[in-house]
């Protein structure tokens, strides 16, 4: 079981569909936060309000298909893992281009029955990429900590001349140089 909170967008137009998705969902992570829509427009709304940890799609939809799905999501953010989980896709060539595509993976409609097992594997990678970033927010946050006590200490520094007030000013303007090469990153 998946210890981890998984916010997971499903892109689905048969609801009976979305609900076995779902219930196979819920078997393997513990308290996964599912939203479901069938709508390109609510897509776009739920990346920006719901931001998603994974988006899960159908690839035939009535009015758009999961490639213009996927498109949107790796325009909002190229980071979030995708997965098909369609009947459509059987075909080899096709399922290789939805990688190609951008896709993390796919997961056939005909194995609803395992579809547990199936997304298991993708999910824990989900989880895995979730923790390794963290750790790099971590580090981030951490030097953000040290950034704004270098600049404390500057402030509470007492310049006795002025070749020391011009080096700490050259100081503040390396470390400001430094935030925005970072930052650009």
């Amino acid at each position: 079981m998946i210890k981890t909170v998984l916010r997971i967008l499903l892109v689905e137009d048969f609801k009976t569909d979305a609900d076995l998705i779902s219930y196979h969902i819920r078997k393997i992570v513990e308290k996964p936060e599912i939203m479901v829509t069938d709508n390109l427009e609510e897509v776009s709304r739920l990346l920006r309000n719901f931001v998603p940890d994974v988006v899960l799609s159908d690839y035939n939809l009535p009015a758009f298909t999961g490639l213009d799905v996927l498109r949107l999501v790796k325009d909002f953010d190229s980071g979030i893992p995708f997965i098909f989980v369609t009947g459509t896709i059987d075909d080899e060539e096709l399922a290789a281009n939805t990688i190609l595509t951008g896709a993390s993976g796919f997961v056939l409609k005909k194995n609803m029955r395992i579809m547990g097992e199936k997304l298991k594997p993708l999910f824990k990678q989900v989880v895995f990429n979730m923790v390794e970033k963290e750790d790099l927010r971590e580090k981030i946050r951490q030097n953000k900590i040290a950034v704004n006590q270098i600049y404390r200490y500057l402030d509470d520094f007492e310049a006795d001349s002025e070749e020391q007030k011009n080096y700490l000013a050259k100081i503040r303007t390396n470390i400001d140089q430094i935030k925005l090469e970072r930052d650009a990153e």
